[in-house]
């Protein structure tokens, strides 16, 4: 924008003609004339509204301070030739400066263009000087390297030198030995020739002929001695062949032995195949049968939509449990529903063999308890309970007393109700076989207080569901008999309970195991008609196939039949 040319823009806008109106203010008034604040008020405005992330900043701000400045110069006509006086020195010096600063941004080009230069050439003299340094030190750690391999080998040679100087100071000693031997040989040997020509040459001759004799007669006895031993075979041998073969006749006999063994064991062992491919065979077939009879296995997730509290609480409810128990959990709910449904329930009657608290005529009313209240009264019960009372006839006066004779009926029959409904509940389980009759109250009392022999692997796994730690000196016993509100017990109770159902089962199978071990040594002993032991029969016969054809079926039913009763 270039002063002079375009008219100021507070002339445009008619800031002037608002101007000319305002009055004259006092000639002592201290406060701001308001031409000035209206000139300071668009000079913050038009600064505010300048967007600064565009190009050249210092000129979009210097723009507003020019139309103020224009806007002095048309306003005050006395001042205006000083004012555009000194607009135009400033606007020289601008222009001036302006081509000094393009001046100064070329030269500052080169010189960064020059510097760059400077900047590569010392980084590629700091490589260069990099790579050489690298090269001596290579160099310098495979010197160092090959220094210490000549001073390895130069303890090598050391040594092997000093090996050498001692062997040649071995070897020497031994050569003067050798040649001190010589010597003395050589005097030996001229004394035994003088000898040797002092002898009489008469004697050696007889000497010879003696000789000659023993020779011939030497070879007479071997020739005569081979012609009469030479099959004869040395008793030394004779007596280690023998030795050998004592040894592998009781061998043969052991191994004859064994083998019998064997054989009996497999015919023995081909029979009782026979009967485990019957027992497969009837086994498949029985499989078959049932596949082909019985039905699919049931999608329990099902069982989510329409169980109270949804999928959530059905996961809760099924996790961990079997078909047969998730079919009881299943009955549960649905029966929980419908008793919730029934507002009476028809009593049984007084006839002697109903249990005394549901001798009733009648319909009584359904209190419609949930688990939790069931809970709490068994345990209010069990707390008022004195032992030697009859826990029928307790379980009805307690609800008389309590609730009165007219209601008490309608409690017990509630609370009978739930106790059959809720079987998967121990602790009403518990409470139901008791008031039944299935479980007696001593027998009872006898498993609360026995404790069975535990391994170290339980009693450890106890510890831990006990919560028991190193560090920890005491248990707070009593927080681990705690039931909830329904009657659930700690994690020390609920693994008490497994270890006794893994030890009944445990104990179980061995009596199976242990009764099928003498069922089978009752079926080898079994005596036949004939008088005759079973095994006995098969080892006369030529196997299992002649013992079923002596036995006819009816017979090996009846042997079986025998084996298997009361013996």
């Amino acid at each position: 924008v270039q002063w002079g040319l375009n008219p100021c823009p507070l002339v445009e806008r008619g800031l002037l003609n608002v101007i000319n109106k305002w009055p004259l203010l006092p000639l002592f008034q201290t406060s701001c004339p308001r031409y000035l604040e209206e000139l300071e008020s668009y000079l913050r405005a038009e600064l505010q509204a300048l967007d600064l992330t565009k190009g050249k900043v210092q000129e979009l701000k210097l723009q507003p301070y020019r139309e103020v400045f224009e806007c002095f110069m048309e306003e005050f006509k006395t001042y205006k030739p000083l004012l555009a006086s000194i607009k135009r020195e400033y606007e020289s010096t601008i222009a001036h400066l302006q081509e000094k600063i393009c001046t100064l941004e070329s030269v500052n080009g080169v010189l960064v263009t020059a510097s760059d230069q400077c900047t590569q050439q010392i980084l590629a003299f700091q490589q260069q000087e990099k790579i050489e340094i690298a090269k001596l030190k290579d160099e310098r750690l495979y010197l160092l390297k090959l220094i210490d391999k000549m001073k390895e080998e130069k303890c090598s040679l050391e040594t092997q030198v000093a090996k050498l100087r001692k062997t040649v100071a071995e070897e020497y000693l031994r050569y003067l030995n050798e040649c001190d031997a010589r010597k003395l040989l050589l005097l030996d040997l001229n004394e035994m020739y003088q000898d040797v020509l002092e002898e009489d040459t008469v004697k050696l001759k007889v000497a010879l002929r003696v000789a000659r004799q023993d020779l011939t007669k030497a070879q007479v006895d071997l020739n005569t001695m081979q012609a009469n031993y030479g099959d004869v075979v040395p008793r030394r041998d004779f007596e280690l062949q023998e030795q050998k073969y004592n040894d592998l006749a009781n061998k043969l006999s052991t191994l004859q032995k064994d083998f019998n063994d064997l054989r009996d064991e497999y015919e023995i062992m081909l029979d009782i195949h026979k009967q485990v491919a019957d027992d497969r065979d009837r086994y498949f077939n029985d499989l078959i049968n049932v596949q082909r009879t019985s039905t699919p296995r049931p999608d329990w997730n099902k069982c989510g939509d329409v169980v109270l509290g949804g999928n959530e609480r059905w996961s809760s409810l099924s996790v961990g449990k079997t078909s047969d128990q998730l079919v009881d959990v299943l009955l549960e709910e649905i029966g929980a529903g419908l008793l919730r449904e029934r507002d009476t329930f028809t009593g049984r009657g007084r006839s002697e063999k109903i249990p005394p608290y549901l001798r009733c005529d009648g319909l009584v009313r359904n209190k419609k308890l949930t688990k939790k209240e069931v809970v709490a009264l068994l345990r209010e019960i069990w707390r008022e309970k004195i032992i030697s009372d009859h826990l029928p006839d307790f379980f009805l006066g307690f609800f008389q007393k309590k609730y009165g004779e007219a209601a008490a009926f309608d409690w017990t029959y509630s609370v009978y109700e739930n106790l059959k409904l809720f079987r998967s509940n121990e602790m009403m389980a518990l409470f139901f076989n008791v008031l039944t009759g299935n479980v007696i109250v001593p027998q009872f009392q006898t498993d609360v207080q026995t404790f069975p022999l535990k391994t170290e692997e339980e009693i450890q796994e106890l510890l831990d569901a006990a919560g028991f730690r190193p560090n920890v000196n005491a248990i707070i016993y009593k927080l681990l008999f705690l039931e909830d509100e329904e009657g659930k017990t700690e994690p020390l109770i609920t693994k008490l309970r497994n270890q006794y159902m893994i030890e009944k089962q445990n104990y179980l199978n061995d009596l199976r195991a242990e009764l099928g071990t003498l069922v089978n040594a009752a079926a080898k002993r079994i005596w036949l008609p004939h008088g005759l032991c079973l095994s006995e029969l098969q080892k006369e016969t030529k196997g299992p196939q002649d013992t079923a054809a002596v036995i006819n079926p009816t017979q090996l039913s009846s042997i079986q039949t025998l084996i298997t009763g009361p013996w």
